[in-house]
Protein backbone atom coordinates (compact mmCIF):
# COMPACT_ATOMS: atom_id res chain seq x y z
CA UNK A 1 0.00 0.00 0.00
CA UNK A 2 2.82 2.31 0.86
CA UNK A 3 4.80 1.31 -2.19
CA UNK A 4 2.00 1.78 -4.78
CA UNK A 5 -0.68 3.88 -3.02
CA UNK A 6 1.09 7.20 -2.81
CA UNK A 7 2.13 7.27 -6.49
CA UNK A 8 -1.40 6.40 -7.56
CA UNK A 9 -2.90 9.17 -5.41
CA UNK A 10 -0.39 11.66 -6.79
CA UNK A 11 -1.22 10.64 -10.35
CA UNK A 12 -4.93 11.08 -9.69
CA UNK A 13 -4.40 14.52 -8.17
CA UNK A 14 -2.23 15.59 -11.13
CA UNK A 15 -4.88 14.39 -13.58
CA UNK A 16 -7.59 16.33 -11.73
CA UNK A 17 -5.41 19.44 -11.66
CA UNK A 18 -4.75 19.25 -15.39
CA UNK A 19 -8.45 18.73 -16.06
CA UNK A 20 -9.40 21.68 -13.84
CA UNK A 21 -6.87 23.98 -15.54
CA UNK A 22 -8.06 22.98 -18.99
CA UNK A 23 -11.72 23.56 -18.07
CA UNK A 24 -10.99 26.98 -16.55
CA UNK A 25 -9.42 28.34 -19.75
CA UNK A 26 -11.73 30.84 -21.59
CA UNK A 27 -13.16 29.72 -24.86
CA UNK A 28 -11.98 31.86 -27.80
CA UNK A 29 -14.83 31.85 -30.26
CA UNK A 30 -14.16 33.07 -33.77
CA UNK A 31 -16.32 36.17 -34.27
CA UNK A 32 -16.68 37.83 -37.64
CA UNK A 33 -16.27 41.63 -37.70
CA UNK A 34 -19.48 43.63 -38.07
CA UNK A 35 -18.19 44.91 -41.38
CA UNK A 36 -15.22 43.87 -43.47
CA UNK A 37 -12.20 46.17 -43.24
CA UNK A 38 -11.66 48.59 -46.11
CA UNK A 39 -9.65 47.11 -48.93
CA UNK A 40 -8.28 48.96 -51.93
CA UNK A 41 -10.09 48.37 -55.19
CA UNK A 42 -7.39 50.12 -57.21
CA UNK A 43 -4.03 48.46 -57.48
CA UNK A 44 -1.23 50.68 -56.20
CA UNK A 45 -3.67 53.16 -54.72
CA UNK A 46 -2.89 55.63 -51.94
CA UNK A 47 -5.00 55.29 -48.80
CA UNK A 48 -6.24 58.35 -46.97
CA UNK A 49 -8.68 59.38 -44.29
CA UNK A 50 -11.42 61.62 -45.63
CA UNK A 51 -13.88 63.95 -43.94
CA UNK A 52 -17.15 64.95 -45.59
CA UNK A 53 -17.74 68.70 -45.68
CA UNK A 54 -19.82 71.26 -47.53
CA UNK A 55 -18.57 72.44 -50.89
CA UNK A 56 -18.27 75.94 -49.40
CA UNK A 57 -16.37 74.42 -46.45
CA UNK A 58 -17.98 74.60 -43.03
CA UNK A 59 -18.69 78.21 -42.06
CA UNK A 60 -18.63 79.04 -38.33
CA UNK A 61 -20.98 82.03 -38.10
CA UNK A 62 -19.89 84.59 -35.51
CA UNK A 63 -21.13 88.00 -34.37
CA UNK A 64 -19.46 91.37 -35.05
CA UNK A 65 -20.74 92.76 -31.74
CA UNK A 66 -21.35 90.76 -28.61
CA UNK A 67 -24.54 90.95 -26.63
CA UNK A 68 -27.60 89.11 -25.42
CA UNK A 69 -29.47 87.07 -28.03
CA UNK A 70 -33.09 88.22 -28.27
CA UNK A 71 -34.39 86.00 -31.06
CA UNK A 72 -33.28 82.98 -33.11
CA UNK A 73 -34.86 82.54 -36.52
CA UNK A 74 -33.42 79.17 -37.64
CA UNK A 75 -32.71 75.67 -36.37
CA UNK A 76 -30.43 72.82 -37.40
CA UNK A 77 -31.42 71.36 -40.75
CA UNK A 78 -33.04 74.51 -42.13
CA UNK A 79 -32.06 75.68 -45.59
CA UNK A 80 -31.48 79.42 -45.76
CA UNK A 81 -30.85 81.94 -48.49
CA UNK A 82 -28.07 84.49 -48.56
CA UNK A 83 -28.74 87.47 -46.23
CA UNK A 84 -31.58 85.63 -44.47
CA UNK A 85 -31.85 86.38 -40.75
CA UNK A 86 -30.24 83.85 -38.40
CA UNK A 87 -30.49 85.51 -34.97
CA UNK A 88 -30.64 88.97 -33.39
CA UNK A 89 -28.70 90.73 -30.63
CA UNK A 90 -30.23 93.19 -28.15
CA UNK A 91 -30.10 96.66 -29.79
CA UNK A 92 -32.18 98.87 -27.49
CA UNK A 93 -29.29 101.20 -26.65
CA UNK A 94 -28.44 101.58 -30.32
CA UNK A 95 -32.06 102.30 -31.23
CA UNK A 96 -32.16 105.09 -28.65
CA UNK A 97 -28.96 106.60 -30.02
CA UNK A 98 -30.30 106.25 -33.56
CA UNK A 99 -33.38 108.29 -32.61
CA UNK A 100 -31.15 111.01 -31.15
CA UNK A 101 -28.99 111.13 -34.29
CA UNK A 102 -32.06 111.37 -36.51
CA UNK A 103 -33.31 114.32 -34.46
CA UNK A 104 -29.96 116.06 -34.93
CA UNK A 105 -30.17 115.40 -38.65
CA UNK A 106 -33.68 116.85 -38.85
CA UNK A 107 -32.52 119.99 -37.02
CA UNK A 108 -29.54 120.46 -39.36
CA UNK A 109 -31.77 119.97 -42.41
CA UNK A 110 -34.24 122.54 -41.07
CA UNK A 111 -31.44 125.09 -40.62
CA UNK A 112 -30.24 124.50 -44.17
CA UNK A 113 -33.76 124.77 -45.55
CA UNK A 114 -34.22 128.07 -43.71
CA UNK A 115 -31.07 129.47 -45.28
CA UNK A 116 -32.01 128.28 -48.76
CA UNK A 117 -35.52 129.76 -48.57
CA UNK A 118 -34.49 133.14 -47.16
CA UNK A 119 -35.63 135.81 -47.38
CA UNK A 120 -39.23 135.18 -46.44
CA UNK A 121 -41.68 137.14 -48.62
CA UNK A 122 -43.12 138.68 -45.45
CA UNK A 123 -39.76 140.21 -44.52
CA UNK A 124 -39.46 142.42 -47.65
CA UNK A 125 -42.29 144.96 -46.97
CA UNK A 126 -41.03 145.97 -43.48
CA UNK A 127 -37.54 146.52 -44.84
CA UNK A 128 -38.90 148.51 -47.78
CA UNK A 129 -40.96 150.60 -45.36
CA UNK A 130 -37.81 151.44 -43.38
CA UNK A 131 -36.18 152.62 -46.60
CA UNK A 132 -39.16 154.83 -47.40
CA UNK A 133 -39.12 156.24 -43.86
CA UNK A 134 -35.42 157.00 -44.11
CA UNK A 135 -35.99 158.78 -47.44
CA UNK A 136 -38.69 160.98 -45.92
CA UNK A 137 -36.49 161.81 -42.95
CA UNK A 138 -33.65 162.67 -45.30
CA UNK A 139 -35.90 164.95 -47.37
CA UNK A 140 -37.20 166.62 -44.21
CA UNK A 141 -33.66 167.29 -42.97
CA UNK A 142 -32.69 168.59 -46.42
CA UNK A 143 -35.67 170.99 -46.45
CA UNK A 144 -34.76 172.28 -43.00
CA UNK A 145 -31.20 172.88 -44.13
CA UNK A 146 -32.31 174.73 -47.26
CA UNK A 147 -34.63 176.95 -45.25
CA UNK A 148 -31.93 178.06 -42.89
CA UNK A 149 -29.45 178.52 -45.73
CA UNK A 150 -31.96 180.72 -47.62
CA UNK A 151 -31.88 183.39 -44.92
CA UNK A 152 -29.85 186.24 -46.34
CA UNK A 153 -29.12 187.98 -43.10
CA UNK A 154 -26.63 185.80 -41.35
CA UNK A 155 -27.21 187.67 -38.17
CA UNK A 156 -30.71 186.21 -37.96
CA UNK A 157 -29.41 182.64 -37.48
CA UNK A 158 -26.79 181.18 -35.31
CA UNK A 159 -23.87 179.26 -36.76
CA UNK A 160 -24.66 176.47 -34.32
CA UNK A 161 -28.13 176.02 -35.82
CA UNK A 162 -26.74 175.95 -39.35
CA UNK A 163 -24.14 173.37 -38.34
CA UNK A 164 -26.79 171.23 -36.64
CA UNK A 165 -28.96 171.26 -39.77
CA UNK A 166 -26.08 170.17 -41.95
CA UNK A 167 -25.21 167.35 -39.52
CA UNK A 168 -28.88 166.26 -39.44
CA UNK A 169 -28.88 165.99 -43.26
CA UNK A 170 -25.78 163.81 -43.20
CA UNK A 171 -27.23 161.61 -40.45
CA UNK A 172 -30.49 161.19 -42.36
CA UNK A 173 -28.51 160.29 -45.48
CA UNK A 174 -26.52 157.69 -43.52
CA UNK A 175 -29.74 156.15 -42.15
CA UNK A 176 -31.14 156.04 -45.67
CA UNK A 177 -28.03 154.28 -46.96
CA UNK A 178 -28.21 151.78 -44.09
CA UNK A 179 -31.88 151.03 -44.77
CA UNK A 180 -31.16 150.49 -48.47
CA UNK A 181 -28.20 148.24 -47.64
CA UNK A 182 -30.31 146.19 -45.22
CA UNK A 183 -32.98 145.78 -47.90
CA UNK A 184 -30.42 144.72 -50.47
CA UNK A 185 -28.85 142.27 -48.02
CA UNK A 186 -32.25 140.82 -47.23
CA UNK A 187 -33.10 140.39 -50.91
CA UNK A 188 -29.70 138.76 -51.58
CA UNK A 189 -30.64 135.85 -49.33
CA UNK A 190 -28.27 133.71 -47.21
CA UNK A 191 -24.52 134.06 -47.58
CA UNK A 192 -23.03 131.21 -49.60
CA UNK A 193 -20.42 130.28 -46.97
CA UNK A 194 -23.22 130.01 -44.39
CA UNK A 195 -25.07 127.66 -46.76
CA UNK A 196 -21.96 125.53 -47.25
CA UNK A 197 -21.46 125.29 -43.48
CA UNK A 198 -25.09 124.26 -43.03
CA UNK A 199 -24.72 121.62 -45.74
CA UNK A 200 -21.60 120.29 -44.05
CA UNK A 201 -23.52 120.03 -40.78
CA UNK A 202 -26.28 118.10 -42.56
CA UNK A 203 -23.73 115.73 -44.12
CA UNK A 204 -22.07 115.16 -40.76
CA UNK A 205 -25.41 114.43 -39.11
CA UNK A 206 -26.27 112.06 -41.96
CA UNK A 207 -22.97 110.18 -41.49
CA UNK A 208 -23.71 109.88 -37.78
CA UNK A 209 -27.11 108.36 -38.55
CA UNK A 210 -25.56 105.95 -41.03
CA UNK A 211 -22.90 104.91 -38.52
CA UNK A 212 -25.45 104.10 -35.83
CA UNK A 213 -27.70 102.42 -38.40
CA UNK A 214 -24.76 100.23 -39.42
CA UNK A 215 -24.27 99.26 -35.78
CA UNK A 216 -27.97 98.39 -35.56
CA UNK A 217 -27.76 96.31 -38.73
CA UNK A 218 -24.80 94.42 -37.29
CA UNK A 219 -26.98 93.19 -34.43
CA UNK A 220 -28.94 91.15 -36.98
CA UNK A 221 -26.74 88.21 -37.99
CA UNK A 222 -27.55 87.02 -41.51
CA UNK A 223 -26.51 84.04 -43.61
CA UNK A 224 -23.32 84.75 -45.60
CA UNK A 225 -24.30 82.27 -48.33
CA UNK A 226 -27.18 80.11 -49.44
CA UNK A 227 -26.86 76.80 -47.63
CA UNK A 228 -27.97 74.55 -44.79
CA UNK A 229 -27.75 75.05 -41.03
CA UNK A 230 -25.58 72.18 -39.78
CA UNK A 231 -25.52 73.18 -36.12
CA UNK A 232 -27.33 75.81 -34.07
CA UNK A 233 -25.80 76.36 -30.63
CA UNK A 234 -27.34 79.72 -29.82
CA UNK A 235 -30.60 80.33 -27.96
CA UNK A 236 -32.64 83.36 -26.97
CA UNK A 237 -31.49 84.79 -23.66
CA UNK A 238 -27.90 83.59 -23.98
CA UNK A 239 -24.94 85.95 -24.25
CA UNK A 240 -23.20 85.69 -27.62
CA UNK A 241 -19.47 86.28 -27.53
CA UNK A 242 -17.71 87.90 -30.48
CA UNK A 243 -14.63 86.40 -32.10
CA UNK A 244 -13.55 82.84 -32.81
CA UNK A 245 -15.16 80.32 -30.45
CA UNK A 246 -14.37 76.70 -29.70
CA UNK A 247 -18.05 75.92 -30.26
CA UNK A 248 -19.43 78.11 -33.07
CA UNK A 249 -22.79 79.73 -32.53
CA UNK A 250 -24.05 78.50 -35.89
CA UNK A 251 -22.32 76.14 -38.30
CA UNK A 252 -23.54 76.18 -41.88
CA UNK A 253 -22.43 75.39 -45.41
CA UNK A 254 -23.54 74.77 -48.98
CA UNK A 255 -24.57 71.10 -48.79
CA UNK A 256 -26.16 70.82 -52.22
CA UNK A 257 -22.70 69.54 -53.19
CA UNK A 258 -20.64 67.64 -50.61
CA UNK A 259 -16.88 67.32 -50.81
CA UNK A 260 -14.45 64.90 -49.19
CA UNK A 261 -11.27 66.35 -47.69
CA UNK A 262 -8.73 63.50 -47.85
CA UNK A 263 -5.55 63.62 -45.73
CA UNK A 264 -2.66 62.01 -47.64
CA UNK A 265 0.48 61.30 -45.61
CA UNK A 266 3.41 63.38 -46.72
CA UNK A 267 5.45 60.31 -47.72
CA UNK A 268 2.72 59.37 -50.22
CA UNK A 269 1.85 62.89 -51.34
CA UNK A 270 4.19 62.77 -54.33
CA UNK A 271 2.27 59.77 -55.72
CA UNK A 272 -1.02 61.66 -56.02
CA UNK A 273 -1.40 63.46 -59.34
CA UNK A 274 -3.72 66.25 -60.35
CA UNK A 275 -6.99 64.85 -61.68
CA UNK A 276 -6.53 61.46 -60.01
CA UNK A 277 -9.70 59.42 -59.54
CA UNK A 278 -10.62 58.03 -56.14
CA UNK A 279 -13.05 55.64 -54.46
CA UNK A 280 -14.39 56.12 -50.93
CA UNK A 281 -16.53 54.23 -48.45
CA UNK A 282 -18.16 55.41 -45.27
CA UNK A 283 -16.31 54.38 -42.11
CA UNK A 284 -17.88 51.10 -40.95
CA UNK A 285 -19.51 50.27 -44.31
CA UNK A 286 -16.88 49.19 -46.80
CA UNK A 287 -19.42 47.33 -48.96
CA UNK A 288 -20.78 50.52 -50.49
CA UNK A 289 -18.25 52.52 -52.44
CA UNK A 290 -18.61 55.92 -54.03
CA UNK A 291 -16.58 57.33 -56.88
CA UNK A 292 -15.00 60.71 -56.23
CA UNK A 293 -14.08 63.48 -58.65
CA UNK A 294 -10.87 65.44 -58.15
CA UNK A 295 -11.43 69.12 -57.34
CA UNK A 296 -8.16 70.62 -56.12
CA UNK A 297 -5.17 70.35 -53.84
CA UNK A 298 -4.79 72.38 -50.65
CA UNK A 299 -1.19 73.43 -51.42
CA UNK A 300 -0.11 73.82 -47.79
CA UNK A 301 0.91 70.63 -45.95
CA UNK A 302 -0.44 70.65 -42.37
CA UNK A 303 0.00 68.47 -39.26
CA UNK A 304 -2.20 65.39 -39.23
CA UNK A 305 -5.46 65.78 -37.29
CA UNK A 306 -7.81 63.00 -38.43
CA UNK A 307 -6.75 59.72 -36.78
CA UNK A 308 -8.02 56.22 -37.59
CA UNK A 309 -6.99 54.61 -34.29
CA UNK A 310 -4.72 52.04 -35.93
CA UNK A 311 -1.87 51.03 -33.59
CA UNK A 312 0.61 51.39 -36.46
CA UNK A 313 -0.59 54.83 -37.45
CA UNK A 314 1.90 57.65 -37.18
CA UNK A 315 0.57 60.75 -35.46
CA UNK A 316 3.68 62.90 -35.84
CA UNK A 317 3.39 63.21 -39.60
CA UNK A 318 2.07 65.92 -41.88
CA UNK A 319 -0.57 65.49 -44.54
CA UNK A 320 -1.45 66.95 -47.92
CA UNK A 321 -5.16 67.66 -48.18
CA UNK A 322 -6.88 66.71 -51.44
CA UNK A 323 -10.45 67.82 -52.13
CA UNK A 324 -12.76 65.45 -54.01
CA UNK A 325 -16.38 65.99 -55.05
CA UNK A 326 -18.88 63.40 -53.88
CA UNK A 327 -21.85 62.31 -55.95
CA UNK A 328 -25.00 64.22 -54.96
CA UNK A 329 -26.91 60.96 -54.49
CA UNK A 330 -24.47 59.58 -51.89
CA UNK A 331 -26.29 58.98 -48.56
CA UNK A 332 -23.72 60.67 -46.32
CA UNK A 333 -23.72 63.63 -43.95
CA UNK A 334 -21.31 66.48 -43.44
CA UNK A 335 -18.80 65.55 -40.77
CA UNK A 336 -18.70 61.80 -41.53
CA UNK A 337 -15.34 60.06 -41.96
CA UNK A 338 -14.61 58.05 -45.09
CA UNK A 339 -11.86 55.68 -46.18
CA UNK A 340 -10.46 57.02 -49.44
CA UNK A 341 -8.32 55.16 -51.98
CA UNK A 342 -6.71 57.41 -54.58
CA UNK A 343 -5.43 56.11 -57.90
CA UNK A 344 -1.69 56.71 -57.95
CA UNK A 345 -1.27 55.80 -61.61
CA UNK A 346 -0.47 58.26 -64.34
CA UNK A 347 -3.31 60.43 -65.51
CA UNK A 348 -4.76 59.10 -68.77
Amino acid sequence: MTKYGLPIIAAVILALSIFSIVKSQPAHATVSPPSPPPTPVIQGSVGAVGLVEASSENIAVSVPVQGMVTQVYVKAGDRVNKSQKLFAIDDRDLQAELGLRRSSLAMAQAKLEKLLRSPRPEEIPPAQAKVNEAEQQYQDADVQLRLIESVRDRRAIRDEDLLRRRIAVKAAGARLDQAKADLALLKAGAWQPDIEIARAEVNEAQRQVERVQADVDRTIVTAPITGEILQCKVRAGEYAQAGQLAQPLILMGATNQLNVRADVDEQDAWRVKTGASAVASVRGDSRHRFHLRFVRFEPYVIPKKNLTGDSTERVDTRVLQVIFALAKSAPVYAGQQMDVFIDAGEKQ
